[in-house]
Parts: C-alpha cells; structure tokens; sequence
C-alpha cells in the first residue's frame, strides 16, 4: 500500500501515549483520538475514580486500549510515581501530551499571589518536569522509530497543550492563565531545538474555546457572543483537536518540530469587514 494512503500517513495503532489531564475536558478528547485508532493510552489526572470511568468508557469501543494512571501533577512525588509505574509496565513512550492545566480568573486588584504559584506550577513547570522525567522512555521510542544514522524517521512526539490566550491579550482577567500557556508555548520550542537532535519532537496545539469543565461557565453565559467571534462560527468539537494531535503523533507530522499550530477556528485573525454598502 502507498505511503501516501491515509491508513499509513496517520496510522499511530501499536504507539503507546500518555496524556496528562486524560479523564475529561480536552485530554479526554485527544485519548478517544488515540485510543479509536489503535493505540495504548495511559491517562492521569488527579481523581482516580474520574481516570477509571474514562477507561472504563474508552475499552469499551476499543480497538486500542486505556488505562488509568492517576496523579496529582502538582506533585512532584506524584509524578515521580507515575513515571516509576510507567517505566515498570513499558519500555518505550511514543507520544506525550501535555495537556494537565488550570484556570483563574480576579479582577486585577483581587488577583492572589497563590495563583500564579498554582498555574506557573502545572501549567508550565509541570511540563518540564514531566518531560525530564520521561526522556530515557522517549529515547527508546526514537531509536524504535526507524533510526538510520542521525536521521530519525519515525521520532517520538510531546505534544504540548496551550492556549489562544498565550498567543493574543485576553479581554478578561486571566493573568496567570494566559502568562503560563505563553510560558508553555516558548518552552515548548525550547524543547524542540534541544530535543530534535535526539529523535524528540515537542509542538504545541494553542486550542480556542472547546466544550469542557474549564469552559463550561464561560461557554453557558457567553458562547453566543464568543461564536459570533470565530469566523467559522462556532466553537471546537473533539475531532477539531483529536484529529490535530493524530496528524503531530502520526507519520504525516513526523517532520513538524517546534511547531504552534493555533485550533481555533481563526478567532486570533477574525477581522469583522463591514461591507461597503454598511458604509454608505
């Protein structure tokens, strides 16, 4: 069969992913992704009844499998313990999404310091942390890939979680929010230009709104407006970021290195034109 045919250009069956913040909201998007076509997919999060139903829910439709790992990635003793598990059960780790993060939002002059300890914390060290962690795992996975002398043809992939709110000025008052995920997204290229040499590439996916818990809120009282902001008119489904982390995961991103590709539906470009008969 062609290498160009699609089977084969996003074929990620047999790969063995983690992705953190995996039992719902975005992460639980990207695993049904993954799991829907073949892989084997460890998800965390903090509440381990929520990593367990998810699970429970993905095994059931198969044909890849999910497997609950829970962790707090807070702390660092946790995630010194998901990584000692992990390396126990697998040999090599193909993907690592990052996607673990939080929220908060004060007006500026009741914005606390604890919030920017918190969200700098999971939002951007975590991240590092977790990748330190597991390079000997992803180092494994390059040479896997079809090492032939320094060219790595199949590399093993971090796959990033940010935000539009890293990339443009918010119009509400998220601060540490959108400090940490423009954090995320420079780190992210850091990691690239360091890691690529090794057969690891790391590229971000800055999401626009999605339906989840950390948008739940936000969406109930304001998506109407907020749609009207999308040029395309309404906000992201789990194929919109499943389909993109695939395509990173995939044979057909294997050359994209260091890479922000902005799912949003063009909200960060959405110019309003008015037509030149509202002008007259």
């Amino acid at each position: 069969m062609s290498s160009f045919h699609s089977s084969n250009l996003f074929d990620v069956s047999g790969k063995v992913v983690l992705v953190t913040g995996g039992s719902r909201g975005i992460g639980k998007m990207i695993v049904q992704g993954f799991v829907a076509n073949g892989a084997k997919v460890y998800i965390s999060s903090r509440s381990a009844k929520d990593c367990e139903a998810t699970a429970a829910e993905l095994n059931a439709s198969g044909p890849g499998t999910c497997i609950a790992l829970p962790a707090d990635m807070q702390k660092l003793e946790q995630v010194e313990e998901l990584l000692r598990t992990l390396t126990a059960r697998e040999h090599a780790l193909h993907v690592l999404v990052n996607n673990a993060g939080a929220a908060w939002g004060d007006p500026i002059d009741d914005y606390p310091d604890s919030a920017f300890t918190k969200l700098l914390t999971l939002n951007a060290q975590r991240v590092f942390t977790l990748t330190q962690k597991c390079l000997p795992l992803l180092r494994a996975a390059a040479e896997q890939g079809g090492k032939d002398g320094d060219v790595f043809r199949d590399p093993a992939r971090i796959i990033n979680i940010g935000s539009v709110e890293g990339l443009i000025v918010p119009n509400h008052e998220t601060y540490a929010y959108s400090a940490s995920k423009a954090a995320l997204h420079h780190l992210s290229r850091h990691l690239a230009g360091r890691l690529g040499w090794e057969g690891i590439t790391s590229n971000t996916i800055a999401c626009g709104p999605f339906e989840s818990k950390m948008m739940a809120h936000t969406l109930d009282t304001q998506g109407e407006i907020i749609k009207k902001l999308i040029p395309l008119q309404r906000i992201g489904t789990p194929v919109d970021v499943a389909g993109t982390a695939l395509f990173l995961a995939s044979r057909a991103g294997a050359f994209v290195n260091g890479a922000t590709i902005t799912v949003d539906g063009g909200q960060t470009v959405g110019m309003r034109i008015m037509s030149p008969l509202a002008r007259l």
